[in-house]
């Protein structure tokens, strides 16, 4: 099960306490370990009324850790080493009876003693009704433990297990979760510190009338990657996006807009820059007029003419201003003769680098979560093989990186 990734080989000691949202960690054990991480489960008592220790063991592939004196753990003084031996200790579902005794230095489990003896990183994932969060102690435990030093995710806004409670207390996806474990143990150098990058991403929609318009097929998926590895690579990165169902990527500052005019004037907005990657599938026209009210159609006419008129070309204002960033890269979705469009595009736009795909319909890109791109630089192309979109951001910063900093 487990992959190599962006965790791989890091230790990671997961402490689920007992809580509903201790489901959560059953999923939050396989994201960690599809990344390549060691995940070593410790469970409260409470948190076996929940879920197995089975089906954790199960998942990580590792014995789970339950009583304080086990004797066959303890033979080596085994909540030292437990507490030791990993790289991150991370509480998720953490309960208010957890947190109040790290914030007061109690150790009377398991749990609790290898939080008093760890000096690694500790990550917190609350999750407790939204009365117990707002309680005054709870919160005076969660401030102390933040002066402590501790790291918190969460809890979020949202519907609860007892019925009709609703409100911040749910715990953070594992997704987020894992996102906040990359960065907390993300040692790697910031090749880009220091550098301000503008991503534009999605699709734009322009209105026909108040509930039709015009837009592209794109889900903002390797915009939204993109936007990511650049923030992970120390950029200051300001994310421009159309309508997309995606969430916001961590550690970048979002605009979101609708139409192609509000995306044009946002990335105008965010200069300078050293960095512009235009990913957005911006709509080529826009109807000259909105109608104020829904176009009606009447059996037997013909439909309405929609007079059209072309939408400002983002990628060739940010190439040709007097601004421009240093290094301003293009995409060029197309269906046919991809790599000679590209390069038509190249010197048209003021663009150093165009990123094309084919994004013919029986490829799957648009929409897809995953990507064949060909790089057009003005000294040739680099052809790179079928990826996840993640790893096409990740290998373009990497080559944003190369570019900005020349050896």
């Amino acid at each position: 099960m487990a992959k190599t990734g962006a965790l791989t080989g890091k230790r990671v000691l997961l402490i689920i306490a007992g809580g509903i949202a201790a489901y959560k960690s059953l999923d939050l054990i396989r994201r960690l370990r599809e990344r390549g991480a060691r995940v070593i489960p410790v469970m409260t008592r409470a948190a076996t009324e929940f879920i197995t220790p089975l089906a954790v063991g199960a998942l990580a592939a590792e014995k789970v850790h339950l009583e304080l004196f086990d004797r066959d753990d303890e033979i080596d003084v085994g909540h030292i080493r437990l507490a030791r031996d990993c790289d991150l200790v991370v509480v998720a579902p953490a309960t208010a009876d957890l947190i109040g005794k790290m914030a007061n230095g109690l150790a009377n489990d398991l749990a609790s003693t290898v939080l008093l003896a760890t000096e690694r990183p500790v990550l917190i994932a609350p999750a407790m009704n939204p009365t117990m969060w707002s309680n005054p102690a709870v919160s005076r435990n969660a401030s102390q433990l933040l002066i402590d030093g501790a790291h918190f995710i969460g809890p979020v806004s949202g519907e609860m297990a007892e019925k009709g409670e609703a409100g911040v207390g749910r715990m953070a996806e594992p997704l987020d979760i894992v996102a906040e474990i990359e960065t907390l143990l993300d040692n790697r150098p910031k090749p880009l510190a220091g550098r301000r990058a503008i991503v534009t991403s999605g699709p734009t929609h322009e209105p026909i009338d108040p509930v039709r318009y015009i837009a592209n097929r794109s889900s903002g998926a390797q915009g939204h990657a993109i936007a990511a590895a650049l923030a992970n690579a120390g950029a200051d990165v300001t994310l421009i996006s159309g309508p997309v169902t995606l969430p916001d990527p961590r550690g970048v500052k979002m605009v979101k807009v609708e139409r192609a005019v509000e995306m044009r004037d946002a990335a105008l907005n965010a200069l300078p820059a050293d960095i512009a990657v235009m990913v957005a599938a911006v709509a080529d026209w826009r109807v000259d007029a909105e109608a104020s009210e829904k176009i009606k159609k009447s059996p037997g006419e013909a439909p309405p003419a929609l007079a059209l008129t072309e939408n400002p070309d983002i990628l060739k204002t940010i190439g040709h201003h007097e601004k421009r960033p240093k290094l301003v890269i293009g995409f060029a979705a197309e269906t046919n003769d991809v790599e000679d469009n590209a390069r038509a595009k190249l010197a048209r736009k003021g663009a150093d680098l165009i990123v094309a795909n084919d994004v013919s319909p029986e490829t799957g890109i648009m929409g897809g979560s995953r990507n064949t791109v060909s790089i057009i630089a003005a000294d040739g192309v680099d052809r790179w093989p079928e990826m996840d979109k993640a790893e096409v951001a990740e290998r373009l910063v990497a080559l944003i990186s190369e570019r900005l900093n020349p050896l």
